[in-house]
């Protein structure tokens, strides 16, 4: 089973789908994390970033491996968060990795969060959940998460959102099928039992 779980940046996507998979015993999928290291990756050369996605190998999981080098803390710096928002709206980059990730979600029982998840990754996934909130709860969030000025995170992530929403992409578009979540002024607790209960009548539909 795949729960697919998308959304905006800061919507809480990592947080959620970490405990999703933790409270049913699924393999969590940080689809981020593979666009963050083709960024770190192509730093300095993203004209060349497809080419780097295609011969990449990218491993997820407790660490983040890139050709077999831990980079785990490497990817969240806020230079690699920007650099990752300009390859994944390089075509070839995402269907290099939209092919790793159907790849990997192809057995077993998964959590994959990212941004066109339901849409393009996973389509036939039996959950799909699009996490929203307020830009200004957003923002809070990943100022809280980094130590940054919120303010500055707020001109950021309108930026990051301007670009998401003008690329050929599908970040900003909900699956049809999608069940929407408004996080905002919820708690973790809060959001996680929602998306349980959506698993187990998934299941009971199978």
């Amino acid at each position: 089973m795949v729960i697919a779980i998308d959304g905006p940046a800061g919507a809480g996507k990592s947080t959620v789908a970490r405990a999703v998979a933790e409270r049913l015993g699924f393999t969590y999928l940080d689809t981020g994390a593979m666009y963050r290291a083709v960024a770190l990756a192509a730093a300095g050369r993203e004209r060349e970033a497809a080419a780097i996605a295609e011969a990449a190998d990218i491993r997820v999981g407790g660490r983040v491996l890139l050709d077999g080098r831990d980079v785990t803390e490497e990817i969240r710096t806020p230079d690699v968060s920007a650099g990752a928002s300009r390859v994944a709206a390089d075509s070839g980059v995402r269907a290099a990795l939209v092919r790793m990730q159907q790849a990997i979600v192809a057995e077993g029982d998964w959590v994959a969060e990212g941004r066109d998840i339901g849409t393009v990754v996973a389509p036939d996934a039996a959950v799909k959940v699009f996490l929203t909130a307020s830009a200004e709860e957003r923002a809070r969030r990943r100022a809280a998460q980094t130590g940054a000025d919120p303010a500055q995170v707020l001109r950021d992530q309108t930026e990051r959102d301007r670009r998401d929403a003008s690329a050929d992409r599908t970040v900003h578009e909900p699956a049809a099928d999608a069940v929407p979540v408004d996080t905002t002024g919820l708690s973790l607790d809060e959001v996680v039992a929602q998306i349980e209960l959506l698993a187990v009548e998934a299941k009971e539909l199978r």
